[in-house]
């Protein structure tokens, strides 16, 4: 089962609000992505802890219905 791109913004602009996100489908397929996000709340977090922010608020669905997504994140 794909995830649409504009569902997994949603999701990231749930947990992380200020997010500024630039996914792009890099296959075609709703599966396989590459996301660009920049957030004031990722400001001392290492770029592990970052990343483990996005996840978490993908809630669940990495690895489910979203197959791939390479980050890469910013402090705004």
């Amino acid at each position: 089962m794909a995830l649409p791109k504009e569902e997994i913004k949603k999701l990231i602009l749930s947990s992380i609000p200020d997010a500024v996100i630039d996914i792009k489908d890099l296959m075609g397929d709703n599966n396989h992505y590459s996301a660009n996000i920049k957030s004031k709340m990722f400001n001392g977090l290492s770029k592990i802890d970052q990343h483990k922010l996005v996840y978490k608020a993908l809630k669940g669905k990495m690895g489910n219905e979203l197959h791939a997504l390479s980050l890469n994140t910013e402090v705004k």
